[in-house]
């Protein structure tokens, strides 16, 4: 695997991880976070996995709907 794909890997599995995170805490479930935003709910549990990479859009709705700010999701450390 290139180190490019190796990285962008780690940032979905950070993000996604972080979306769940927020979405537990706010005990919102998967099928109703896809629906506030417009999506599947196989899609948010892609992103969760880390197997999906959401354009900034997409996470600008998700911030919205588990009200946080865009920064929390993107927060994170790369090593």
């Amino acid at each position: 695997m290139h180190k490019d794909e190796k990285l962008k890997r780690k940032i979905s599995k950070k993000i996604g991880t972080s979306i769940k995170f927020y979405r537990n805490k706010n005990n919102i479930s998967q099928e109703k976070l896809a629906f506030s935003i417009g999506a599947d709910r196989t899609y948010i549990s892609a992103l969760e996995q880390g197997s999906k990479c959401a354009s900034i859009y997409c996470l600008y709705l998700i911030a919205q709907e588990l009200n946080i700010n865009i920064k929390d999701l993107l927060d994170m450390n790369i090593k």
